[in-house]
């Protein structure tokens, strides 16, 4: 890494930059249009009801990238993991290990809460974060595939 990097979990007053960073993940993920989400939702989900966290990668004063992250259940394990929805470094600061800084840390945070393990969903075209996970000894679970009901299909079913 060219520069020092630290850390900082998010607080209350960051809701505005969460969600910028967001954006700019959807953004490049080509997704902006499926980001639905406001200030008022994410400071209710992440302060008011406590449901996931966000921490900053911080280079002397500026966040230079954001990971969102929430606590899942093994019952095979029997014990919570870590899952991590959201990692996102900003251009200019790519290729500086930043991101590598950015999984260990919560690795660690993951070992330190005692959790069993870590995962996360990556888009079959990004090729550059595919290669990046493997290369930290991450394994794609091609066993599994991912299910989703959402919108009006998950209000229909709940009102059946």
């Amino acid at each position: 890494m060219t520069q020092e990097l630290t850390f900082r979990n998010a607080e209350r007053q960051d809701v505005p930059l969460i969600l910028h960073f967001i954006r700019e993940l959807a953004d490049y993920e080509k997704e902006l249009d499926q980001v639905v989400a406001d200030e008022a939702t994410l400071e209710k989900w992440l302060f008011d009801k406590e449901k996931a966290e966000v921490i900053f990668a911080m280079v002397g004063q500026e966040e230079v990238g954001f990971a969102l992250f929430f606590h899942n259940f093994s019952t095979f394990l029997g014990r919570s993991g870590l899952y991590l929805e959201d990692l996102y470094v900003k251009p200019e600061y790519r290729g500086k290990g930043y991101g590598k800084a950015i999984i260990k840390k919560l690795a660690s945070i993951a070992v330190q809460r005692g959790c069993g393990r870590m995962e996360w969903w990556c888009l079959d075209w990004n090729k550059p974060s595919i290669d990046f996970y493997l290369s930290l000894g991450a394994e794609a679970m091609s066993d599994w595939t991912v299910y989703r009901l959402a919108g009006d299909t998950l209000t229909n079913l709940a009102e059946e």
